[in-house]
């Protein structure tokens, strides 16, 4: 029994410490090698082999999968944005989804906002493959769907477009200075009483999820703990002026849903702090 027990142990180590580097070299190892050989310096060059290989997309992209990254959470977090969507009116109007999303998150947000009689649906991101990906979930609907590869940070869509825009964890991977840049013009485009979703991690209220959390951050995605404190999404839209945000936690205040409902007379880029509207 002894013997067997070690060999379990011996096992899980093996797996757990295989697992943990497969993720760190195709996450931050990724960012710490461009930035030595000077490729660090495009647009794109935040995000990780994970979300814009191809092969490495299929593989990683399965909802047990997922669902474990986020604690299991996963399912809870779409549902608050789905409710969201069904209590939004949709009727005739636009959604945007800023940036793609691993798991059942784009199907799910595609049913609601078509149910909810939804004119056209965007889809942007900065990954042509991230699209290319996205789209074969989206087969039913592709007709009101339109894929657009483009910059959270600088969208060529127009000003009061949508009637909804969803950011499904993409601030934490982005550098800091472009965080507050990426939710200006999430709500840039939103039209005067829509709705911003933001589905985040946030500072967990259990001390030892805290350490575990503080610590995965750390070893893998260091740029996310700013969310935590200085780049707190709320505090940000709050200085960017025009919006009324409520925010929901969930699993220990682990996670994060934050929605952002864009005031009549928001404000306009001339008007906002100059540090933002750069």
């Amino acid at each position: 029994m002894t013997i067997w027990f070690t060999y379990f142990c011996i096992t899980l180590f093996i797996l757990l410490s295989s697992t943990a580097l497969f993720f760190f070299v195709l996450t931050r190892g990724t960012l710490i090698a461009r930035d030595i050989f000077g490729n660090s310096k495009h647009d794109a060059s935040h995000v990780y082999p994970i979300y814009s290989n191809i092969r490495l997309i299929r593989l990683i992209d399965y909802q047990p999968v997922i669902a474990a990254i986020l604690l299991f959470q996963y399912d809870r977090l779409v549902s608050v944005i789905v409710n969201g969507l069904k209590n939004t009116d949709l009727e005739g109007k636009n959604l945007l989804v800023t940036s793609c999303a691993f798991g059942n998150v784009l199907p799910r947000v595609v049913k609601a906002a078509v149910e909810g009689g939804v004119r056209r649906i965007l889809i942007a991101d900065i990954i042509r493959n991230e699209l290319v990906h996205a789209a074969q979930k989206l087969d039913a609907h592709n007709e009101l769907i339109e894929f657009v590869e483009e910059n959270a940070v600088a969208m060529k869509q127009a000003d009061n477009l949508v009637a909804a825009n969803i950011i499904f964890f993409l601030l934490h991977e982005l550098p800091h200075h472009l965080k507050a840049k990426a939710l200006q013009e999430a709500g840039r485009v939103l039209m005067p009483g829509g709705k911003l979703y933001v589905a985040e991690f946030h500072r967990p209220n259990l001390m030892l999820l805290r350490i575990l959390s503080w610590t995965y951050f750390k070893v893998f995605e260091p740029l996310g703990l700013a969310l935590w404190d200085t780049h707190d999404p709320v505090k940000q839209l709050e200085e960017l002026g025009g919006f009324s945000c409520e925010r929901r936690t969930v699993f220990f205040s682990n996670f994060q849903i934050i929605i952002a409902t864009k005031d009549s007379h928001g404000l306009s880029n001339s008007q906002r702090p100059a540090h933002l509207a750069s």
